[in-house]
């Protein structure tokens, strides 16, 4: 988890980085309180998402293969009170209940992912081809389509199949992006010609931060200081391939776009008289970010984490930097290889300048970035230990993203906010806040130039949240974990976010405001029917049993 440390901070929110071209975009002013009324461009596409082991559930049925976080969620002491994603919100057999949920929300797109060895059980396309799991998918998208909602999609999100860790190790070795490649093409072969929109990866950071470095996250490995890089340089390399795959194979047929879904968080200068600390906020966004959308868009890793870790591990004695590097055939190959780029986007960071021992048996990503991470007491923090909103860094990100990388087509991938309670809470005020604060500064970012064409709420339903288990709860729909029929209940948040969608933005305050009571008042009836169905649950569990 990342380090909860705490400053007070009264400085003027100023930031001058070295990068700043954008012309339009004022990094020095100081407007993070104002709230900006108005409308996003006709067409602006709202939706809401969800990723396959964290909803689906049905992990060993209709031929699924395993996964990596099958297999990981069932190590005792690995997930918060031992949950695993086996149930989840058994959004398999669900399909038109879910859909349903998308319709009375009216959103525009869903955003979900494919198993891998959902369709392939070992992961390598030549053992086996599971229909069913075609079929799977085939109901899911044609649903959506019927109700007129835009299927994005994402190949890989986090659960690559068991077999493929256990015989090569995974991102680990480069034999995975020739059959990440197999797998692409097979959805694009069965499903492409209804999805036009693909993202190879989901939030490749914490695939190889916390899969490879830290081993919080499935398949567990704490390979420090080098496990990261090697999973990351594979994972970008197999980005690439799949894209040219659909470049040269799919396109001219099927006229979609292939993108990738990158996570970040905004780092800012605690003290902005101090180049050192400015210099480390902007290492920690290309220390992130960067580390994979500079060699989509440029064709090469950040020249800063070259130099830093480069010159780290010479201080190791090692003899090459711990960093791997492309071959000048391998950037021109990758550069380029994005026709939009999602953002996720959580939560905001203070930084500051922090040198770390280069010994080698302390090397990791971490120390390599030499900084700090702190956060504002003040920031409001509903639970989660890592996730405070601090809306104003959503826009300075986006921002980032405009002039760094040319001004790509951006949809919004993930954003949201959980919280963690063991009380049932259905009127999510903060939730409300956050979407409404959160939404706002993408609309001031639009308006700033950059060109964010949708925008995806993290997400649809209460789910599996990895680590953390059922404990952290982002769903607009809250689920109902504790009864076997998983059913779904909406929070005030639902009404909240329905109405931003049908407004296509914030008319006046006083209409949002009155959104925002009217919210409330719904979740009550909500709490009611959740305490009686419980009710009833209970009474049935206490009925004697006949023989």
């Amino acid at each position: 988890m990342l380090p909860r440390c705490a400053i007070s901070v009264c400085h003027v929110f100023v930031l001058v980085l070295c990068l700043s071209s954008a012309e339009d975009f004022d990094w020095t002013k100081n407007d993070h309180g104002s709230f900006y009324y108005g409308t996003f461009p006709a067409g602006f596409s709202w939706g809401a998402g969800s990723s396959a082991y964290q909803t689906e559930g049905a992990w060993d049925k209709d031929g699924k293969g395993l996964s990596i976080w099958d297999v990981f969620s069932h190590k005792k002491g690995k997930i918060q009170q031992n949950d695993t994603g086996d149930s989840s919100c058994e959004g398999y057999h669900k399909i038109k209940d879910d859909v349903g949920l998308m319709k009375e929300l009216k959103l525009n797109h869903y955003r979900f992912s494919i198993s891998w060895p959902r369709l392939i059980p070992t992961g390598i396309k030549s053992d086996h081809i599971n229909e069913k799991g075609i079929q799977y998918y085939n109901e899911l998208i044609d649903h959506l389509l019927e109700n007129k909602i835009t299927p994005i999609v994402t190949l890989y999100h986090w659960d690559l199949p068991q077999f493929l860790q256990e015989r090569y190790g995974g991102w680990q070795n480069i034999s995975m992006v020739n059959h990440f490649n197999e797998f692409a093409n097979l959805c694009f072969e069965r499903f492409g010609n209804r999805i036009k929109y693909w993202m190879t990866f989901n939030n490749p950071w914490s695939v190889a931060v916390e899969g490879y470095e830290t081993g919080e996250h499935a398949p567990g490995l704490r390979l420090r200081g080098t496990g990261a890089y090697k999973a990351a340089h594979h994972i970008i390399k197999a980005h690439a391939k799949v894209w040219h795959t659909y470049d040269t194979q799919w396109r001219a047929k099927q006229k979609g776009l292939v993108g990738i879904s990158l996570s970040g968080d905004w780092g800012e200068p605690v003290d902005i008289t101090n180049q050192k600390d400015i210099e480390a906020a902007e290492r920690y966004v290309q220390f992130y970010l960067g580390w994979f959308a500079t060699p989509i868009f440029h064709g090469d890793y950040p020249q800063v984490m070259k130099d830093f870790i480069g010159r780290k591990s010479v201080q190791q004695g090692l003899g090459t930097s711990r960093l791997p590097s492309f071959s000048p055939q391998e950037k021109s190959y990758i550069k380029g290889t994005c026709d939009f780029l999602g953002v996720g986007h959580f939560t905001t960071r203070y930084i500051t300048q922090k040198n770390h021992p280069s010994a080698r048996s302390s090397s990791s990503y971490f120390t390599d970035r030499d900084l700090a991470e702190l956060v504002d007491p003040r920031w409001p923090d509903p639970g989660s230990e890592w996730l405070y909103s601090v809306p104003w860094g959503f826009r300075r990100l986006l921002n980032f993203v405009k002039s760094q990388y040319g001004n790509p087509m951006i949809y919004v991938t993930e954003n949201g906010v959980s919280e963690k309670m063991l009380c049932t809470e259905l009127c999510d005020d903060w939730r409300i806040q956050y979407f409404k604060d959160y939404t706002n500064e993408m609309l001031k970012a639009i308006k700033d130039g950059v060109n964010v064409k949708g925008y995806t709420a993290w997400s649809l339903l209460d789910k599996f949240e990895w680590d953390e288990g059922y404990s952290e709860r982002f769903g607009l729909y809250y689920v109902d974990f504790r009864n076997k029929n998983k059913p779904r209940y909406p929070k005030a948040s639902v009404q909240f976010y329905k109405r931003i969608i049908s407004s296509n933005g914030f008319p006046n305050q006083r209409e949002v405001e009155n959104w925002r009571r009217k919210a409330v008042e719904t979740c009550s009836t909500s709490n009611q029917l959740l305490a009686a169905a419980r009710r009833t649950s209970k009474e049935h569990a206490e009925l004697p049993k006949t023989l």
